[in-house]
Formats: C-alpha cells, sequence, structure tokens
C-alpha cells in the first residue's frame, strides 16, 4: 500500500511552511533516517528525515514552493515490490481517506507521524495488516505481533516506533506537548499590506520569508498583550573587562576566548537566581516560576532574529557558555538549529553594544516575562568616592512584563546584575 508523505510540523508553531529543496527524486529508494528535503519552517531552514523504507513514487508538491499547509501530501513512496504506477494510482485514488485521520494537524502533527487518534492497522476486510517494510521486519526480528498494535502512521499504518514500543513493552511515544503551552493564544498575523502607496519613489519589494511572518506576528502579539516596564541601570565595566582578560590568559592554552556577551550572560543567569520573581511566566490564571535559568540570546540570521538557547545558564561555567554560545551561534547563521536549541528559554538576552547602540528598549519574547537589552561600553565621567574620573560604563534595560512581574522585583533584578557585573568575581564563584 502507498505510503504519503505529509507536510510535517517541525515546531510548535509550525502552520506552513516552504519546500526549499528536495534530496531526493521520483524512483529513488529511501531507508528510515535518511533526508529527503530542506523546509523553511517559521524559525529555521530544517533537514527532514524519512521515517519509512520504499520507492519515491510521486513528489506532488515542487521544491521552492512557499505556503504549504502542515499535513498536506508532498510525496507518495511506495512498499518495496510495489508496482510504482499502480502506488502511484492508488494514491490518487484515495485523497481523502489519507487525510480523514487527522482533524488538526497543525497542532497535532509531530516529525512525519499522524495524529495520535489513528484507526486500526487492519484494513477494512481485516485480513491484511497495514506497516511498512521496516515494521514488518523489526516485528518478526522481535517476535512482536502486528495485529495487536496499534499504528500511528496514515491511515493506521504500523511504522518503526510502534513496533519498537510494542518490544519494550511501551506504547509509541507521543507528541512532545508546545513549550508555550501556557502562553496566551497568539494574536492573528497583521494583514498583508498589498496595497502600499507608490510616490515615484525607485524601490524594489522583496517577499517576505516564514521567518520574517512570524517575526512580524509575534512582535505585534508582544506589544498588544503584554503590558511592558522599562527599568535602566548604568553599569561600571572596567572590573569585568580586567577578569575577561584574566581569564582568556588562562584559557589561550585551550583555544577559549570568553567575550563580554559570554559573561553578561552568566550575570544575567546569577541574578535571576537572586532574584527569582522574574524568572517566570505568565500563563493567564497561572504564574509560572522555572528552576533552571535557560538564557535565550538574540543572534541575527540571515532570514531573521533568532534566539538560541543557553540551558542551565546559572549552573554553567563561563568558557562552557562560551562554547556553545559559538556554537549556537554558527548553526543560527547558516540555518541549521534544531527545535530544541532555539524552542523554550526563560528569559532573553539582547545586545546590540557592539554596534555602538548605547541604550534601547527590547520587546519581550512570549510566554516569557522579561528580556535584558544592553548597549555599548564607553568612557564616561564617573564619580568614584566623591572625586570625578573616567570609567568605562554600559546601559542596561530590563522590559518585564507587567502582569508577572512588579517594579520592585524588576529593580531587584537590575540592581543584582548590575552588582554582578562590577563584582564579577561572583560569576565565577
Amino acid at each position: 500500500m502507498p505510503t504519503p508523505i505529509q507536510m510535517p510540523a517541525l515546531s510548535p508553531t509550525m502552520e506552513e511552511g516552504t519546500l526549499a529543496k528536495w534530496l531526493v527524486n521520483v524512483g529513488d529508494t529511501v531507508n528510515s533516517g535518511d533526508i529527503m528535503a530542506e523546509i523553511e519552517t517559521d524559525k529555521a531552514t530544517m533537514e527532514f528525515e524519512a521515517v519509512d523504507e520504499g520507492v519515491i513514487v510521486s513528489i506532488d508538491v515542487e521544491e521552492g514552493t512557499e505556503g504549504v499547509k502542515v499535513g498536506t501530501v508532498i510525496a507518495t513512496l511506495a512498499e518495496e515490490g510495489e508496482d510504482p504506477e499502480e502506488a502511484k494510482a492508488a494514491a490518487k485514488s484515495a485523497p481523502e481517506e489519507a487525510a480523514a485521520p487527522t482533524p488538526e494537524p497543525a497542532a497535532k502533527q509531530e516529525q512525519p507521524k499522524a495524529a495520535p487518534t489513528a484507526p486500526s492497522a487492519k484494513s477494512a476486510s481485516g485480513d491484511r495488516i497495514i506497516a511498512s517494510p521496516l515494521a514488518k521486519r523489526i516485528a518478526e526480528q522481535n517476535g512482536v505481533d502486528l495485529s495487536a498494535i496499534t499504528g500511528s502512521g496514515p491511515n493506521g499504518r504500523i511504522v518503526k516506533a510502534d513496533v519498537e514500543g510494542a518490544a519494550s513493552g511501551s506504547s509509541a511515544p507521543a507528541p512532545a506537548p508546545s513549550q508555550t503551552g501556557s502562553a496566551p493564544p497568539p494574536a492573528a498575523a497583521p494583514a498583508a499590506n498589498t496595497e502600499l502607496p507608490d510616490f515615484g519613489i525607485p524601490h524594489e519589494d522583496e517577499k517576505l520569508n516564514n521567518v520574517r511572518k512570524v517575526i512580524a506576528r509575534r512582535l505585534t502579539e508582544a506589544k498588544q498583550t503584554i503590558p511592558h516596564i522599562y527599568l535602566t541601570v548604568d553599569v561600571r565595566l572596567d572590573a569585568l573587562l580586567d577578569l575577561r582578560k584574566q581569564l582568556n590568559g588562562a584559557l589561550e592554552a585551550q583555544e577559549i576566548k570568553l567575550s563580554v556577551n559570554d559573561l553578561l550572560i552568566k550575570a544575567q543567569a546569577k541574578a535571576l537566581q537572586l532574584v527569582p520573581q522574574c524568572n517566570v511566566s505568565f500563563g493567564g490564571d497561572i504564574l509560572r516560576q522555572y528552576s533552571r535559568q535557560d538564557i535565550s540570546v538574540a543572534v541575527a540570521a540571515p532570514s531573521g532574529l533568532i534566539t538560541p538557547i543557553i540551558t542551565d545558564a546559572g549552573s554553567k561555567a563561563i568558557s562552557q557558555i562560551s562554547k556553545e554560545m559559538k556554537e549556537l551561534a554558527g548553526k543560527a547563521r547558516d540555518g541549521k538549529l534544531q527545535p530544541h536549541e532555539y524552542q523554550g528559554g526563560t528569559a532573553s538576552l539582547s545586545n546590540l553594544g557592539m554596534f555602538g547602540t548605547k541604550q534601547f528598549d527590547a520587546v519581550i519574547n512570549p510566554p516569557q516575562a522579561m528580556i535584558l537589552a544592553v548597549g555599548a561600553g564607553e568612557q564616561r565621567p564617573h564619580i568614584v568616592d566623591g572625586a570625578l574620573s573616567i570609567a568605562t560604563m554600559m546601559s542596561a534595560t530590563g522590559s518585564f512584563d507587567h502582569r508577572a512581574i512588579d517594579g520592585v522585583d524588576g529593580a531587584k533584578f537590575m540592581d543584582a546584575f548590575r552588582n554582578l557585573v562590577e563584582n564579577p568575581l561572583g560569576l565565577v564563584a
């Protein structure tokens, strides 16, 4: 029986995507785990893996096609030994049957597995079990009775994960819940402005990619639904810069070079440990308190802004933060971040200091409740013990969700952050 390959939901917020590139052709044989295509999601360009084995008998969505809805059949796979022309004809004759088991593809479908409410794996006549060749082989090797398994693939098809789950005495893994489940429902995307006035000014119009569309929608949602409160402090950087120089000298043999941003990530995480009231998310009638500090760091990528995450930054050494940040930033620029590397986070950091920006107010990244914006370090007049001197100063502004964080708690966080930067030995203690 042919297997329809559907556009997967590769992120919790993905409703449609762009089929950027096919890496297989009609007639190619694929195995489980083979990379079939590159798909541009609302976050990044990701590789799409096969979960079944067979022969590609049709490609139904051409590469470069935009706005492909999650759940749309993009190709058809025939079983080993199945006639390709018969498989293609069978796939075309039953498009409604293939779509029926998944009433909410955008919300339920993970990778290329169908929704968990799949029907029995037996055919209507009851004399044939629908299973992929790989699933059949694994079942035979492990003595698993396929008739006792409910398939999670299209049309109740039994796939590899179903058999492995049965062999280990557990059911197939359920789709992971969205990390933004406690957040308010997203606001509707702003209407496309297709009637921009033309004043005779020379110009060129560029169609928005999926990432830019999501950035526009989420920032609009954040400013419309989150009451922002902004708190700014001036921070002296001289001690932090001296510590960075000493640490880089000690780490030179390991080829590790710490950036100021690495130390600021650590300072933000430590400040959240000291003021946990700011390490929260607002969820309507609940306030979620996080016990770990996962810092989402804003990185400029060719497709738009993305925020890879340093998980548990409060407990990691600065050298480890530096290694992870360099790796994640590289992946972000190449569009190769995996979902777990950018989904989630408990607070964000945005640093525009390298561009000479002195101070700015950042927009909160929901469902997080705060983001820290840091500007450039610059020489300024500074009073120390009643005497005028010159110091390297930086302005830092915290944006806080006032529904979840009171002004006094935001002020405590900013004070803790300033003290950690000005007395940086606390970052390596």
